[in-house]
């Protein structure tokens, strides 16, 4: 069924300031509600016959999943780093990968410099007191997981600057994005082989901790995602009646438009989220798990809009919270949540930018638990934007941002420099 051309009645609504009140909130989305609903109908199809193909699609993926579990099946797909450099993965893994939407990268450093990294971080934060000088979590997510601290709000070191500016992570960033349908609708939506150099933060868990974890959610936005010109055409298959045409591995539309407003926001468009292990980690610590369906947002975006749902609730997103996903409203999707497998330092690992995913609990956990986020953040126009204020950051020692204004680095002469950067990194940076 090709898409209709709907009449001007039919435009979504403006965006509403995330400052105004609750109750302007609420009319907000009972607005954008009845609104995505009339263009389903204008389609020829009701939001129920929609949501039904989607259903369909994704329950099978489920049982799939499932089923290979029961079976003893390892869900992650794992590819060696030697073959994506050498342009050896084969189509079968090629295909499980978009099938899954997840990876681990084996030996994507050697595993004695990613420890060597772990120990520069320890040297780096040590040397400039960050602990007699550490304030607690500025982020009130991420300081649920209860470490003292676990994440560390440290973006400027040189093993996390080496690694986001070397060759061997530009690789696997280009391949990874060479997953995705970056030109389509006449345009070209970003640059696989250019990083953005996205910067965030590390993780540092201790052997013997306590962790609570992190629930099921997701990163890529939240009322945005409805509310927002640059999604509405992005998931425009999902409400024009061409919802077999929905591609979760097509850019377009994603990387010029800016997020809802808020306090966990993602200001870059990311084609996988990812860490990298500076520690080795077995897979039932307190690992990272995922619901390994990229497909997945169709079902996610469209549950809102069944009659079981309030008119003036999207199951539960809102905004300054992120996108939560669970039993309530999901209870299929989390049928398929999937752990990685046993990791060692060196090995990376990503997931697609839209997918479900979570950090276990863990008691008294064994070894440690390290890793370094890098995602991949292709050089687009939104991406672009964002590197003038990372620029600033960077010259300053500050905390970008998209995340807490902590702004730890700012005295510490040790942090890396612009004289360090090789020509990825000044690409990266948009200094080139």
């Amino acid at each position: 069924m090709s898409a209709p051309v709907l009449p001007a009645a039919a435009a979504l609504p403006a965006l509403p300031h995330w400052e105004e009140t609750p109750a302007d909130l609420r009319a907000a989305i009972r607005e954008i509600k009845a609104a995505l609903r009339a263009r389903i109908a204008a389609s020829g199809r009701t939001v129920e016959e929609v949501f039904a193909v989607v259903e369909a699609r994704i329950r099978a993926e489920v049982d799939e999943i499932t089923a290979a579990r029961a079976r003893g099946e390892q869900i992650w797909p794992v590819i060696e780093y030697a073959d994506i450099e050498a342009g050896t993965v084969s189509a079968e893994q090629l295909a499980l990968l978009r099938r899954r939407g997840c990876l681990v990268v084996r030996g994507h450093f050697a595993r004695a410099q990613a420890l060597q990294w772990d120990r520069d971080i320890v040297e780096y934060v040590d040397s400039n007191r960050f602990f007699e000088n550490y304030r607690g979590p500025g982020d009130d997510f991420f300081g649920s997981v209860g470490s003292k601290p676990e994440i560390y709000p440290i973006y400027w070191s040189h093993a996390q600057m080496q690694a986001r500016q070397s060759d061997r992570m530009a690789r696997v960033q280009a391949f990874l994005n060479g997953l995705w349908k970056h030109e389509s609708e006449g345009e070209r939506w970003f640059d696989p082989h250019r990083d953005s150099l996205y910067p965030d933060r590390i993780r540092r868990r201790p052997e013997g901790a306590d962790s609570g974890g992190l629930g099921t959610h997701l990163d890529p936005g939240t009322l945005d995602l409805w509310m927002t010109e640059a999604y509405q055409k992005a998931f425009r298959h999902l409400f024009d009646g061409s919802v077999e045409q929905y591609d979760p591995w097509d850019a377009a539309y994603r990387t010029a438009g800016p997020q809802y407003p808020g306090s966990t926001m993602c200001s870059a468009f990311r084609t996988f989220q990812g860490w990298t292990a500076l520690s080795d980690m077995d897979h039932d610590q307190g690992v990272l798990h995922t619901v390994p369906i990229p497909a997945a947002m169709a079902y996610l975006m469209l549950r809102p809009l069944l009659p079981d749902v309030p008119d003036d609730d999207m199951c539960g997103v809102t905004v300054n919270q992120v996108f939560p996903a669970g039993e309530k409203w999901h209870p299929l999707l989390m049928r398929a949540l999937s752990g990685i497998p046993d990791v060692r330092a060196g090995d990376s690992v990503w997931w697609h930018c839209d997918m479900i995913h979570s950090v276990a609990p863990v008691t008294d956990q064994k070894g440690w638990g390290n890793v370094m986020y890098i995602p991949a953040a292709p050089w687009c126009p939104r991406n672009e934007t964002y590197a003038a204020s990372v620029r600033e950051a960077f010259l300053t020692g500050s905390s970008p941002s998209d995340f807490p204004a902590e702004h730890y680095e700012r005295g510490w002469d040790n942090r890396f420099q612009l004289d360090d950067l090789n020509d990825t990194g000044r690409r990266g940076l948009g200094l080139d």
